[in-house]
């Protein structure tokens, strides 16, 4: 029987292994008379039906033609287990959450925007202010897709207690639906504690890269016997301890595969098994923005990185020319005097 791991209280509707991509992404201007678009960086071939059309407003939110789309819970991504394959992309600003929202089940903001966004070497200079600010940004620009976002690296490992005050924190400043940490057996009493005051819990095991130190760097883990079976071991615990889903990265498939069939809560690959409940990537490893190493579990969907590079050096070519802006982008004298 289905067992869906549920806080006490349920905020409602407020509502890994991310650690590969290494460029921005183009959170761009949409529409502005003095904006000559060169390229379309995301295109959405179709919209579900049942979608109302969205305009982003620079510096605000997504201004939808219904205030009736029902946002994704955590009861809703419990309930996929065995089902339909959850869907899951990262998110760490306003108008990329809005071109995704549409399409995903649930948009995790990681703590791998420190390498992303940042350009830190790895996930552990990111602060929980940070998650604060990008979880809000993300929050804001969507209205659909369930939010979950991560604890950064010393914001929860000194005890349930420390956890609940940083993950209040997130849920209340953020309006997320439920936070994501790093750990199994070692943090089946903090998640057993936050669940228990109502906060969801999406638990992450396999590769954790907070502890990639520990591991001697981004390697694979479960090849041997032992570590294998602490994998297992996390992962039911996690269960027990009332987690709604756990993220499993770079481990072998047949663990991966294990792991799902053993459980009874979702499961969340990334570079573990497509026998998983469900997927995530970081986008912009999905669309090409990062440098020339792909992880072995990315596939490329587009590759963004060339198609801006070609639309700057086109700009640069206008400026140079003079032949931007031209008289389309210039404002006149008389009216209308919208920008």
């Amino acid at each position: 029987m289905l067992r869906c791991n549920l806080p006490a209280k349920h905020p409602g509707n407020r509502e890994t292994g991310d650690y590969f991509g290494v460029a921005c992404p183009i959170d761009a201007y949409l529409g502005l008379p003095f904006v000559r678009r060169t390229i379309s960086v995301f295109t959405l071939q179709s919209r579900p039906a049942a979608m109302p059309d969205q305009t982003f407003r620079p510096g605000g939110k997504s201004m939808s033609t219904s205030s009736q789309v029902r946002r994704i819970g955590v009861p809703d991504i419990c309930a996929r287990k065995g089902g339909e394959p959850i869907v899951s992309l990262t998110a760490y600003t306003a108008p990329i959450a809005t071109v995704l929202d549409p399409l995903v089940d649930f948009l995790l903001v990681g703590d791998s925007l420190g390498m992303v966004l940042y350009g830190f070497e790895s996930t552990l200079p990111v602060t929980l202010d940070m998650m604060i600010s990008h979880g809000a940004a993300v929050v804001r620009g969507s209205e659909r897709a369930c939010i979950v976002v991560d604890m950064p690296f010393a914001s929860y490992e000194a005890g349930p207690a420390a956890a609940f005050a940083s993950a209040a924190r997130m849920l209340t400043e953020t309006g997320c639906a439920a936070v994501k940490l790093e750990g199994g057996v070692a943090m089946a009493e903090t998640i057993a504690f936050l669940v228990a005051r109502g906060i969801p819990v999406l638990a992450h095991i396999g590769l954790t890269p907070q502890s990639a130190n520990v591991f001697g760097g981004f390697r694979v883990q479960g090849r041997e016997d032992a570590r294998a079976q602490q994998i297992r071991d996390d992962a039911q615990v996690v269960a027990d301890a009332g987690a709604f889903g756990v993220v499993i990265e770079g481990v072998p498939e047949t663990l991966g595969r294990e792991i799902t069939e053993a459980i009874d809560i979702p499961t969340i690959g990334i570079g573990a098994s497509p026998a998983c409940d469900g997927q995530i990537l970081v986008t912009e490893d999905m669309v090409g923005l990062f440098g020339d190493f792909t992880p072995k579990f990315v596939k490329r969907y587009a590759d963004l990185n060339a198609d801006i590079t070609a639309a700057a050096q086109q700009y640069a070519d206008d400026v140079r020319a003079r032949t931007f802006p031209g008289p389309e982008h210039c404002f006149g004298d008389a009216a209308p005097a919208d920008y």
